[in-house]
């Protein structure tokens, strides 16, 4: 495996650098992003990067703030995959559903994920985030995965993808790439260039409009930490179901995540059942934990009202609104 490539923001750039020498990873090029535009115009940066140095090379796309316990596992599900992505095909991974979960996109495949054993299967359509019916029913249904948004596929067949499917997004972003500035070990994409590409996710962008899709089913756990009903389970709840950080304490408290992200300030909860609650430095977050989903729409209120909380300048939104 080359080197990884990393998209971020400034702010988190020295940050990245630690992290994957902690962990014993090369860092290839790092790419700052001037601001976020989604994950369609971080993918192709990433792509175009890369397709000056090699332009017929795998990439491997995924999120950072995914957790995948079995490694092994998840290095067999890109194996498999491997030979169907030099074969022009765009693989995505899809997760084995073990709830009706409304906060995910699913896909449906062309044929039942069987043993989830790693193979290529036909992938027949993307499913936009369903409502808890809908999601009940695919879950009985089978044949339905969460799509977990990692992709396999070579740099040269996911360029096309974007000039076949999203080729508004192309010189924009060629620009940025081409007109970006070295700093210090990072590449600065071009901020003017940048900013004229749409804000669009790669799955609206290309993969619901392609059809050189391919599908490879995991079941050896998988969770993207996108609300805090996740960041629960992935704790690991004791007997009563309650999480607490290190400066939060429950008093008979029942399915409840309790957390401080503060070291001055202990949040104490009594008698709680089902709620969520997480303190920041400037900002307190409680809710049903049945509503995690909706959290954003606390961030657009704030953002609606001008509350500073809602103004993000190191590109991190509060609570983890969105």
């Amino acid at each position: 495996m080359d080197a990884a490539l990393v998209l971020t923001n400034s702010e988190f750039r020295f940050m990245v650098t630690e992290q994957l020498s902690e962990v014993g990873i090369d860092s290839g090029a790092i790419l700052i992003e001037p601001e976020g535009r989604n994950t369609a115009p971080a993918v192709l940066a990433a792509a175009l990067h890369l397709q000056n140095t090699d332009p017929e090379g795998l990439m491997l796309v995924a999120p950072s703030d995914h957790v995948v316990p079995d490694a092994p596992a998840f290095r067999a599900a890109v194996a498999a995959g491997e030979a169907t992505a030099r074969d022009g095909q765009l693989v995505t991974f899809g997760i084995k559903p073990t709830h009706a979960e409304t906060g995910y996109g699913y896909l449906e495949l062309e044929a039942d994920a069987g043993d989830f054993s790693p193979r290529a299967i036909g992938l027949k359509r993307f499913v936009e985030k369903p409502d808890v019916e809908t999601a009940e029913k695919m879950l009985a249904a089978g044949n339905y995965l969460w799509n977990a948004g990692i992709f396999l596929f070579s740099v040269s067949t996911i360029v096309e993808a974007f000039k076949t499917h999203a080729p508004e997004l192309m010189d924009p972003v060629q620009a940025a790439v081409d007109q970006g500035q070295p700093d210090l070990g990072f590449l600065r994409l071009d901020p003017d260039a940048w900013c004229g590409a749409d804000d669009i996710s790669i799955d609206y962008a290309v993969m619901e409009r392609a059809d050189n899709l391919t599908v490879v089913p995991f079941a050896a756990g998988w969770s993207d930490l996108g609300g805090w009903d996740a960041v629960w389970r992935e704790a690991g709840p004791d007997a009563d179901g309650v999480v607490t950080s290190a400066n939060a304490t429950a008093i008979d408290c029942e399915n409840s995540l309790l957390r401080s992200e503060d070291a001055g300030l202990e949040v104490v909860g009594i008698g709680l059942k089902g709620i969520i609650t997480v303190a920041m430095p400037d900002a307190v977050l409680v809710a049903d934990a049945s509503r995690t989903q909706d959290v954003k729409k606390a961030f657009a209120a704030l953002k609606a009202k001008q509350a500073k909380q809602a103004i993000l300048p190191q590109g991190s939104p509060p609570l983890g609104l969105v």
